[in-house]
């Protein structure tokens, strides 16, 4: 029995397509890694020793696994710029724009995130160490965490 697709899947298979009629190899190669990262989640957890096994993958798996693509990113670009690597680093940053314009529905508008944290800061006071963990809790899927933490900051002191 096959599994239904999710949409954020569905519309990655649909912009190959337009990409592929663009002839934009870029585009191409990015979003067939993300769905690749997509279905070897789904693959590794039919293994017995993934601490998921047996788990159907979710909508927010799919987000999950696109958050961790630009993570990976993110942290490669100033590896590479470091390393004069310049035209890695703008390959890089060429599928990080690509594979955030999958994320900027899903994720909350930095107004959101404050109200958010600012509830959290009524309810456990202005402490950051107490603040922080309950955000991150909260607001994992999302907001990027590093937005949430700036955010933390800026309202904790």
């Amino acid at each position: 029995m096959a599994r239904q697709e999710f949409p954020i899947e569905q519309q990655l298979r649909k912009d190959i397509q337009e990409a592929q009629r663009a002839r934009d190899q870029v585009k191409i190669d990015t979003l067939r890694m993300a769905l690749g990262a997509i279905h070897n989640l789904e693959v590794a957890r039919t293994d017995r020793k993934h601490p998921q096994f047996g788990e159907a993958l979710t909508e927010a798996d799919c987000v999950r696994v696109l958050e961790q693509e630009v993570k990976k990113r993110n942290q490669a670009i100033p590896l590479y710029k470091q390393g004069g690597r310049l035209e890695l680093a703008q390959k890089e940053q060429a599928e990080l724009d690509i594979l955030q314009a999958y994320l900027k529905s899903s994720q909350m508008s930095d107004e959101d995130i404050r109200a958010v944290v600012s509830r959290l800061i009524d309810e456990q006071g202005k402490e950051f160490r107490k603040v922080m963990p309950q955000a991150a809790r909260e607001l994992k899927g999302k907001a990027e965490g590093s937005r949430v933490q700036a955010i933390v900051k800026e309202l904790t002191q």
